[in-house]
């Protein structure tokens, strides 16, 4: 009887198994839920174009550095951002995937992509803070609402749009772009009828003492600051994953979706920008202050002043129109920060609490933002993210435009966990050496050139350093093992055996630590397998990073650095938290948001550094109790293994019983027989003199399904036998290449040998000759299989490896699916019409009477390979 393994399952939280609310965050976006037109994603991509933090940075440029530094280095940098981002667009449509699963397969690896997954989701909530502060100011302004109060209120109100995902975004960018664009193009275009003179100011306009000229070095920090808009691309990314598949019909359509809505997005990014330049100076000509003119809800405020001179209607104008523009931009950066953070923490930690869990915690971090006044250091802020971030895609473009086009990365994209490398140089250092480099000019340390271009500097570094390490590594580091044919069917749907949920093989993986198919989710949260699937890869990487494990182990305790990364990373969670309460009832204590006593902010301080400890500990605590439950989950699994190893036993004990009992009982009735009808044909063939060749070819064939019958038999004696063996010294390169002299069959076929153990073994020499001659015979039976007279190959060779023996036989004929190869070793099953499936099972007993093992590796037309492992002092 066949025994199921045994399953580790995972069961997860209502929200995680409905996707209408998970939105496949860590996994590919399946066909069966991309179900929205091209038109429909291109909207709710664009809808995310509404964030005012573009005037805002527009303002600052222009009032800073002037229009005639600030009109070039929007035009340059937009020019580089559509050009950048053509590649990270396609990508990530064609392949179905956010940005977090495209960057761990252009160049960072599985787990070098969590410095990634922390640089963007900084992104989505340092402009989710900006944004949410200007619809504050403009709450305050409108209706006199107290700063602090229209934090959360703008905070709030996002949750339950971005709570139902995707879906519900769609419908709200569907519903409210209309309203959007008229309210956004109205008000310049009255101007421009009305008053087109102020334009003429906003084109003169200069900063006091800055003469109104080109500067070079004005230039290149206003190029730095607009550089950080860079990222963007990664909120239209995680909308274009959603479209359909590329066909013959929907091409056209296809290709001015991604490309509209994936770099196109600076297209309205640049004209908004613009826009923000000429509003600050209109402002700054209204006689406002500076501070005031950097505000989105004045800078509009004085647009809609050209509409109509009832000061209210124009309130009301204003109002509406950054409320709109907050809420339709801040769904997208909640949304794409759930991901980010979703990506982070699986992988950091294990546990996927879901995609919304994050979304709060996204907002919170935002919510902290604002209370801490981030809107009034815009500028630095940016301007610092920008070196980072620009690294990040630097590498990331070096990958997709120039290394995959010549080969050294792999063509596709890989994302899943079973099959990457945990740390890819060529993305992870390019961006480590950018981003360092960059940082120090922009602190000034070479000079006031290279600190005003710091930001374009990362870029050029990151793109030539993930070239020339893609080439220096000739792009090793990007694949541990290459997907099997399982995994690179590319229809269907399978089940994974862990969570019980059915997904399509794109995102799927074959696990050889639970051997079975598993979902790649399940695969990133498996905290039991330590990449048992990876263990080939012996790479200097790899074998260094052992090295140092050990020590560490040895003179510090067991997985320090891990445990280490997990208290870190809940101490920072708990540290937020807590943080953003003080910070919150300290603000709340004055709710036109200013300080009321120095005293009471000392208080809080000393309250905060107080609970610090405390919520350390409680982190310690926390990955104990972690660690303590994946403990016993181990156990548990180690449990299930012996189960079913002994069920396994059990059951092979009862095929060998039956298939003795069958043996014993038939045997001696079926070789009477069959040595009659042998005498009968040597009889027939001495009667009659010079037999016709159809008679003469009906008796050979007869003979040898004779013979055939006898093998049978004897196979199934040999099988059913347990004698033990009898051990004595075979020098195995000599013994190989004399039993291949005896066997028949390989006339047609070349030969390679590689006989370059010189080992000596002590072995059974009749057993493993069985053993030998059955791995042999099934090769030469897969090379004839191939029907192509003289192509086939039979390779054998031996190595010693660590005191054991490598005996390898290998063919290039058809291969063997997965199914199959889990099968090999079962008694009595076969592929062969006339096979009895003892051959292997038999290799199996031989090798572990020997102390030894076999393992077989095959991939569909490349053939198989079977390497019988020896240890050489087993019975010496």
């Amino acid at each position: 009887m066949d025994i199921p393994p045994p399953r580790a399952t995972r069961s997860y939280q209502a929200w995680i198994a409905n996707e209408t609310l998970e939105d496949y965050s860590l996994r590919y976006a399946a066909e069966s839920f991309r179900k929205w037109s091209p038109w429909v994603i291109a909207n709710t991509a664009l809808g995310g174009i509404s964030f005012l933090a573009l005037e805002a940075i527009g303002g600052v440029i222009t009032l800073n550095y002037g229009f005639a530094n600030a009109l070039p280095a929007i035009a340059i940098v937009s020019f580089l951002i559509f050009l950048i981002s053509i590649p990270i667009a396609y990508y990530a449509a064609r392949y179905n995937i956010d940005m977090d699963l495209l960057t761990r397969g252009a160049g960072f690896g599985y787990i070098g992509s969590t410095i990634t997954s922390l640089t963007y989701v900084t992104f989505t909530f340092i402009f989710f803070a900006l944004e949410g502060a200007i619809l504050a100011q403009a709450m305050k302004i409108c209706i006199g609402i107290p700063l602090v109060i229209g934090y959360i209120v703008s905070s709030l109100v996002i949750i339950p749009i971005t709570f139902m995902g995707v879906t519900m975004i769609s419908r709200l960018q569907r519903v409210t772009q209309p309203l959007w664009l008229v309210m956004l193009i109205t008000p310049f275009v009255v101007i421009l009828v009305k008053k087109p003179s102020v334009f003429e100011n906003w084109i003169r306009f200069h900063p006091s003492g800055s003469g109104g000229h080109f500067s070079f070095i004005a230039f290149g920090m206003a190029v730095s600051l607009l550089c950080s808009l860079v990222i963007q691309i990664g909120e239209q990314v995680d909308y274009l994953r959603f479209l359909p598949n590329r066909t013959a019909e929907n091409r056209i359509q296809w290709w001015a979706t991604v490309l509209m809505a994936g770099p196109g997005w600076i297209l309205i990014g640049g004209l908004k920008i613009l826009f923000g330049s000429f509003l600050a100076v209109l402002v700054i000509d209204a006689g406002l202050p500076r501070a005031t003119a950097l505000e989105p809800i004045h800078m509009y405020i004085q647009a809609y002043s050209y509409l109509s001179g009832d000061p209210k209607i124009v309130l009301i104008l204003a109002a509406i129109f950054v409320l709109v523009s907050q809420i339709k931009i801040n769904v997208t950066n909640a949304y794409a920060g759930s991901l980010a953070w979703s990506n982070f923490f699986s992988r950091v930690t294990h546990y996927h609490p879901g995609r919304v869990v994050w979304l709060i915690f996204n907002i919170l971090i935002s919510l902290l933002l604002m209370l801490l006044g981030i809107f009034n250091t815009l500028s630095l802020v940016l301007t610092v993210y920008s070196n980072v971030a620009i690294a990040w895609i630097g590498a990331i473009f070096a990958d997709l435009a120039i290394l995959k086009p010549l080969g050294v990365s792999p063509p596709f994209i890989e994302f899943k966990r079973a099959h990457l490398h945990n740390i890819n140089p060529v993305g992870c250092g390019a961006m480590a050496i950018a981003s360092v480099t960059s940082l120090l000019c922009f602190a000034g340390t070479l000079g006031p050139g290279l600190q005003a271009y710091s930001a374009p500097l990362s870029f050029g570094i990151s793109l030539v350093a993930a070239v020339a390490i893609g080439f220096l590594t000739r792009g090793r580091y990007y694949l541990a093992r290459s997907p099997s044919g399982f995994e690179r069917t590319a229809s269907g749907a399978v089940r994974c055996e862990i969570c019980s949920h059915d997904y399509e093989r794109s995102d799927m993986a074959w696990c050889s630590f639970y051997e079975q198919p598993i979902c790649s989710l399940c695969c990133s949260l498996d905290a039991h397998c330590h990449d048992i699937c990876k263990a080939a890869d012996g790479s200097t990487v790899r074998l260094h990073r052992e090295r140092l494990g050990r020590l560490l182990e040895e003179k510090i305790a067991p997985r320090m650095g891990q445990r280490l990364a997990k208290v870190c990373g809940i101490l920072f969670a708990l540290a937020v938290v807590t943080g953003a309460v003080i910070l919150l009832t300290y603000r709340l204590t004055a709710l036109d948001g200013e300080p009321t006593s120095l005293d009471a902010s000392g208080l809080l301080v000393r309250i905060y550094v107080a609970v610090l400890p405390l919520l350390a500990v409680g982190a310690w605590w926390v990955v104990l109790a972690h660690e303590s439950r994946e403990l016993a989950e181990r156990d548990l699994v180690a449990s299930l293994d012996m189960l079913r190893s002994a069920q396994h036993e059990l059951a092979q004990n009862e095929r060998l019983a039956a298939i003795g009992e069958l043996t014993a009982t038939v045997s001696h009735e079926l070789r009477n027989p069959l040595g009659t009808l042998v005498s009968s044909i040597g009889l027939l063939r001495r009667s009659i003199a010079n037999p016709p060749t159809e008679v003469r070819g009906e008796l050979d064939r007869i003979e040898r399904n004779i013979w055939r019958c006898n093998r049978i038999i004897e196979e199934l004696l040999e099988f059913s036998r347990r004698r033990e063996p009898i051990y004595t010294p075979i020098v195995i390169d000599n013994w190989i290449a004399q039993h291949l002299a005896e066997q028949r069959g390989l006339e047609t076929i070349r030969v390679e040998l590689s006989l370059c153990s010189g080992a000596t073994i002590r072995a059974d020499a009749e057993r493993l000759h069985q053993a030998f001659v059955n791995v042999v015979l099934n090769a030469i039976q897969a090379i004839e299989a191939r029907e192509i007279p003289g192509t086939g190959i039979l390779r054998i060779a031996t190595r010693m490896n660590d005191g054991t023996l490598l005996l390898s036989i290998a063919d290039n004929g058809p291969g063997m699916p997965v199914e199959i190869r889990q099968r090999i070793f079962e008694p009595l099953f076969s592929t062969k019409a006339f096979g009895v499936g003892l051959g292997m099972p038999l290799v199996k007993r031989v090798m572990e009477q020997h102390d030894g093992s076999v393992l077989v590796e095959s991939e569909v037309e490349r053939g198989t390979k079977v390497i019988l492992r020896l240890p050489l002092r087993a019975h010496a």
